[in-house]
């Protein structure tokens, strides 16, 4: 008898879908199932009562404009958040990378932005959660959105796209690092110190002078601008959600997408 052999080139054609849907719920299930993800639960809660209870009084007495603090220092709850979510995310690409995972992601027929695009998801779940539990909080101490359905949902909107800047930026400074638990250490600082010399707890008036430019022109005051604007107030000192009060907020975000995500897709293509 003859052997018959068959040759051929065709190539196993890898489905990027699935293999996005198998990675992100590498990510997702487990969090689930051991309770992980409540920590984007609780966290905005945290600092909502840290913010508010020991500085209600006190801000109320100096003035704020707006109708009530709740109403004022909402924006920076929901900054805090997404900082929260970001240092989650700068952990787990750490822990991939420093695990070799991404090395080995890269031996096998993968799609080269399917790793980066799976945990972006994954990112994506735990930042939905935690923007709820924030603006419950919220709702719980007294804030509301004052203006139409528009800006609400604009509101939601540009709290997703900050948090998803974030978030990119810190995969990638995860996957860059060597240690995860120093990375989450690290990161924890800038949301702080940007956090509080910012107007997103008191108007930059009541910071000394020689600072109060950065306090006006940094990222977090002008994101907390943008979302006072789009909840609005009963006083109207909220200011209008127009193209020249967002430019500021926008191209901070663009310049931040525009470095990270070039870095983002060069890490996620190399092959081992």
């Amino acid at each position: 008898m003859t052997a018959i052999t068959w040759q051929t080139n065709a190539r196993a054609m890898p489905d990027t879908l699935q293999q996005w849907w198998v990675l992100t719920a590498r990510l997702i299930v487990p969090s689930i199932k051991s309770g992980e993800f409540l920590a984007s639960v609780f966290a905005p809660a945290a600092f909502t009562a840290s913010f508010y209870i020991p500085l209600k009084t006190v801000m109320t007495f100096s003035g704020n404009g707006f109708s009530s603090y709740a109403q004022y220092m909402m924006p920076l709850v929901i900054l805090q958040a997404a900082a929260f979510t970001a240092i989650s995310a700068a952990f787990r690409s750490a822990s991939d990378s420093v695990a070799g995972l991404n090395r080995r992601f890269g031996a096998m027929p993968l799609r080269p932005l399917v790793p980066v695009a799976a945990r972006m998801s994954a990112n994506l779940f735990r930042l939905l959660v935690s923007l709820a539990a924030a603006v419950t909080a919220g709702y719980v101490i007294g804030f509301r959105f004052r203006l139409d359905a528009a800006h609400t949902l604009g509101f939601l909107a540009f709290s997703l796209l900050i948090g998803l800047a974030f978030t990119l930026g810190a995969d990638v400074i995860g996957t860059l690092s060597k240690s995860p638990e120093a990375t989450s250490q690290a990161l924890v600082l800038p949301p702080l110190i940007f956090g509080m010399l910012s107007t997103g707890l008191a108007p930059a008036s009541q910071f000394p002078q020689w600072i109060q430019w950065f306090v006006r022109n940094q990222p977090v005051s002008q994101f907390a601008i943008v979302l006072r604007a789009l909840a609005g107030d009963t006083l109207g000192n909220a200011g209008t959600a127009t193209l020249a009060l967002m430019g500021p907020s926008l191209l901070w975000l663009a310049a931040m997408v525009a470095i990270c995500l070039p870095v983002a897709i060069r890490l996620s293509s190399r092959r081992a």
